[in-house]
């Protein structure tokens, strides 16, 4: 499924670098994209698929292709001057802090119409799944609980830290669970509390790398929620609590995968994926 994921995403940015594209603009878009990200989201998107019968395989890697793009854009934005103003992403240079500002926010904002246009360059075969793909999947982007409304909340004086959560890291897991199922023709409702419950674990797990890595380890800079005042879960619980927290969510998210052909190495693959989440110190002394 990985190379299915990069063989989709280089073909979108090939197609927006096609013709006379700003030379500037189109080295923006791909070191945003190609800069070492794990490809939860697409992976879990097509990962559901399968499991519902993956009958329509453009159409799936369009959906993972635009949930990737989308989450790009939103890294991109997070990290300008008037953000987080982060000077690393990945281990590697931000892409204001290599192209600067106005390039990063272009490059921003082409990845969100690169994302839609995936989308409806694929809807060919299955026309009548597209308009509730592009609804799930606005829906985990827009306002008001999708990933703009999450980098809002930080603008609020006084954000609720429910709603702050949800909608910076768990609307897109969301959408990327429930759109696998879209592009597959089934019912997407039952996939949704699988989307919650892993993007509540990856919000502890943000907060937990937050508060207690250096930006060697994670390739970012870290204290940012100390820094800029923002709600944390490290905060609220303390650091055994909040790593109890998040073993108890990836335990929730493995029960709730509902019954299907692909359950079993879907549970595998959310098991593996949650390895990855708490820095390993902390995995080590909870051992």
């Amino acid at each position: 499924m990985a190379n299915r994921v990069e063989t989709a995403l280089e073909d979108a940015v090939a197609r927006a670098e096609s013709g006379a594209a700003p030379p500037l603009l189109s080295a923006a878009v791909r070191h945003a994209v190609f800069s070492g990200g794990a490809r939860v989201r697409p992976l879990l998107c097509l990962a559901i698929a399968q499991a519902c019968g993956d009958d329509d395989p453009a159409l799936a890697d369009a959906a993972a292709t635009a949930i990737e793009l989308l989450h790009c854009a939103s890294l991109v934005h997070d990290d300008l001057p008037c953000f987080d103003n982060a000077a690393t992403r990945r281990g590697r240079p931000s892409v204001h802090a290599l192209y600067g500002a106005p390039l990063a926010v272009l490059a921003g904002d082409a990845l969100i119409v690169m994302a839609f246009d995936s989308l409806a360059r694929a809807a060919g075969a299955s026309p009548t799944r597209l308009p509730r793909l592009l609804t799930t999947i606005t829906t985990g982007v827009g306002m008001p609980g999708g990933i703009v409304a999450g980098q809002a909340w930080e603008s609020e004086p006084s954000p609720l830290v429910e709603a702050y959560h949800g909608a910076k890291t768990g609307a897109l897991f969301v959408a990327a669970t429930m759109s696998g199922a879209i592009t597959a023709g089934a019912d997407p409702h039952p996939w949704r509390a699988l989307g919650e419950k892993l993007g509540a674990a990856y919000q502890v797990a943000d907060d937990l790398a937050d508060a207690v890595l250096t930006e060697a380890d994670l390739g970012k800079p870290t204290g940012q929620d100390q820094a800029h005042g923002r709600p944390s879960l490290v905060t609220e619980l303390g650091l055994e609590g909040a790593f109890q927290r998040l073993q108890c969510l990836v335990g929730e998210a493995v029960e709730s995968i509902p019954p299907c052909q692909g359950a079993e190495p879907l549970r595998e693959l959310v098991r593996m994926q949650a390895t990855r989440l708490a820095p390993k110190h902390l995995a080590r002394s909870a051992a």
